[in-house]
């Protein structure tokens, strides 16, 4: 009977253990394998859990309850017959002490003092176990009242708790027209678009809305992916802005395919020292799959960061910077090859890029904490494979915070129309 009642109580145990370590909303972080997979449940996800939980864990504990009072029913008779038995050798030692029956009630009395101190043993696990019941009443207590709130919670139809604004357009600078003022998640369908997709608008205190296509901040997304991941894009998109992500490459060409305005890419970077750059390309184009996703702009715009994407002469080679270009280069994955290099830029990078042979500019590169990193740092292959704009950190320095965002040209302009350093454009007034 004692080794049923340890293995059930060990059970018990077990579940509680288990049931410990979920996490609800109201908890700041959750592992994974903690019984809802990869992801946080949502207050809804944890309250059908805990309805599919609980009746098994009732059911257990009545058994365990029923065993309990069969083992005490059982242990009060074994008193009484321990009790008889000490009577009847005592009486029996009055009689006749020398009777040989005598010696036989000693050996027997010695075996009664045995099980008795097993019973005294089992008595101890006993009230150890029924501390154990009395700690888990607590928790199922507990549990209840969770899981009440949790269906108050529920009695409405779930909502998504990641906020979408509601309004909709082309693009960010669009939505902006349209007087949104905040930064955050909407829904964009471009002209050519079959349907609309969401994005992460920056809309600043001048009306101008930035469409965000790529983040970099702390390394916590692996940029390490195959074709179809850049294609449709990977990582999380988040209303506070704090997550990494790369938007797609098929909705990257969607939103430059067709637009009224020229669209001018915006790069933004941070060094691990807080410093911060920035460059801009006009006339931005990312082109069809057919077409390899092929990078285009018209030039150079403007901005402190220098030039890299019209490559750099490391002077390892005088092609140095015919091969690091990478105006007109279509889009490298591991598992597609089209640079122009004779082996695999985005293998030996282990990232997807816009490669020439191999790059001067590469913000999917590895994320390199600190910054400063050496061949040796890299692996196999020992190449420069950091997130680098090589004008202004060398090839050796991967940047801390790299962004990648897009808007008409007509808004690139800053608050009183003019942009410091670069041309400007007749006829081309606000949208």
């Amino acid at each position: 009977m004692a080794p049923s009642l340890l293995a059930t109580a060990g059970g018990l145990l077990l579940l509680f253990a288990f049931s410990s370590a979920q996490r609800g909303d109201n908890i700041a972080s959750c592992t994974q394998n903690d019984g809802f997979g990869m992801y946080c449940p949502t207050t809804c996800g944890v309250a059908d859990y805990l309805h599919r939980y609980l009746p098994g864990v009732t059911k257990d504990l009545d058994g365990f309850l029923a065993e309990l009072e069969t083992i005490s029913n059982l242990t009060q008779g074994t008193e009484e017959n321990i009790v008889y038995m000490k009577d009847t050798v005592t009486s029996a030692q009055k009689t006749s002490p020398s009777d040989s029956s005598y010696k036989r009630s000693s050996s027997m009395l010695d075996d009664v003092y045995r099980f008795e101190k097993t019973i005294i043993a089992q008595e101890s696990q006993i009230r150890e176990l029924q501390e154990i019941i009395s700690a888990n009443d607590r928790s199922i207590t507990s549990l209840k009242q969770l899981a009440m709130q949790l269906q108050q919670k529920c009695s409405e139809p779930c909502k998504d708790t990641v906020e979408i604004q509601p309004t909709t357009g082309t693009d960010c600078q669009d939505i902006a027209n349209k007087g949104a003022t905040t930064s955050g998640l909407y829904f964009v369908k471009p002209a050519k678009a079959t349907e609309q997709f969401l994005v992460y608008c920056e809309i600043d205190n001048f009306g101008r809305g930035f469409t965000v296509i790529q983040r970099r901040r702390d390394g916590s997304v692996d940029f390490h992916k195959d074709w179809t991941q850049y294609k449709q894009g990977f990582g999380y998109l988040s209303p506070d802005d704090t997550t990494e992500f790369w938007l797609g490459n098929e909705k990257i060409h969607l939103l430059t395919l067709s637009t009224t305005f020229p669209t001018v890419l915006r790069i933004e970077l941070v060094d691990w020292e807080g410093n911060k750059r920035y460059a801009d390309y006009t006339r931005f184009r990312v082109g069809p799959e057919a077409d390899k996703y092929r990078l285009t702009y018209a030039y150079y715009f403007g901005g402190d960061a220098g030039d890299a994407f019209d490559g750099v002469d490391f002077g390892d080679d005088p092609s140095d910077k015919f091969y690091t270009s990478h105006n007109g280069m279509h889009f490298s994955t591991h598992d597609q090859d089209n640079d122009k290099y004779d082996g695999n830029c985005a293998q030996q990078d282990r990232s997807g890029w816009w490669m020439n042979r191999c790059h001067a500019a590469h913000l999917n590169g590895r994320y390199y904490r600190g910054g400063r990193y050496t061949a040796k740092d890299a692996g196999e292959h020992g190449y420069d494979n950091g997130i680098i704009w090589a004008t202004w950190h060398d090839r050796w320095y991967s940047l801390k915070e790299t962004t990648m965002k897009i808007i008409p040209l007509s808004r690139i302009t800053a608050e009183d129309g003019q942009q410091t350093g670069v041309k400007q454009f007749a006829g081309l007034g606000d949208v």
